[in-house]
């Protein structure tokens, strides 16, 4: 019985793979028209290809698959986590160190959100990261407006639908009354769309301030606004079940740096 399974990867992931672009930007760019295998463009991702085959974007040859790594990111309020915003509004690749590679988020926080964001160079990663199956929990430090009581936590605790949409149970404890207003922590594993400031609205609660802590294992800890931390390569090895033949080669001399603060970013866009 012959095994009539192309060989090599799905083009996408490898232009993921090698920092380029998610897979779904990469999809996109495939059906603009802007990929080439062997000199020839391409319309469909549905293609494998191996190390042989000379693949191209915007007519710049695939650079080789960069090794995966992941940075903690303290994001601070005021910038959105697109690579462009409509608006023209700061993001945050235009506020990241200019020694960085290329990076895409794991997963978002809106405008006015702020604290631990994962950044990663690698498209595989970050789709491992955002899919709910990983099922990571995801802790946040919230102040609410307003005097709160254990039986107002409740319905976010069972699980709430709001504006028509249900969320999951969230872990959701009490710290303290600071007069007018309230600190809660809060953890949950899905991540929707503003889902603890539209779930606190359901019982009456108003968010104003919202600190993302921990995503999983990560933690924000002491990174400043702004600041950036690579996390080492035996840590993420051994957080996301990754063995040294798929987190690829070791990295060239002179890794990513702790940078004191936030300054004009050199990202390449797609």
């Amino acid at each position: 019985m012959t095994n009539d399974t192309p060989k090599g990867d799905r083009i996408a992931k490898v232009i993921a793979r090698a920092g380029r672009a998610s897979r779904r930007e990469a999809e996109r760019l495939i059906a603009e028209g802007r990929v080439s295998v062997g000199g020839r463009v391409i319309d469909s991702p549905a293609l494998n290809v191996t190390s042989a085959d000379r693949i191209a974007v915007d007519g710049k040859p695939l650079a080789a698959p960069e090794p995966a790594r992941l940075w903690l990111y303290h994001k601070p309020t005021g910038l959105v986590t697109t690579e462009r915003d409509e608006k023209g509004r700061a993001t945050i690749f235009d506020k990241l160190p200019p020694d960085m590679p290329r990076v895409m988020s794991v997963g978002r926080l809106d405008l006015n959100s702020e604290g631990l964001l994962l950044l990663t160079n690698d498209g595989a990663i970050k789709r491992r990261l955002e899919l709910p199956s990983t099922g990571w929990l995801r802790k946040y430090r919230v102040r609410v407006n307003g005097r709160v009581s254990d039986e107002m936590l409740e319905p976010l605790r069972r699980g709430i639908t709001a504006q028509g949409e249900t969320f999951q149970p969230m872990n959701v404890s009490l710290d303290r009354q600071q007069g007018a207003n309230a600190w809660l922590t809060v953890g949950l594993r899905e991540g929707r769309n503003r889902e603890v400031r539209r779930a606190m609205e359901e019982v009456g609660l108003g968010v104003n301030r919202l600190i993302r802590i921990s995503y999983g294992p990560f933690q924000l800890g002491q990174l400043k606004p702004g600041q950036v931390e690579e996390v080492r390569r035996r840590v993420m090895r051994d957080q996301l079940g990754l063995d040294a033949e798929a987190e690829g080669p070791a990295p060239r001399p002179g890794g990513a740096k702790r940078p004191s603060g936030p300054r004009a970013s050199r990202k390449r866009r797609s």
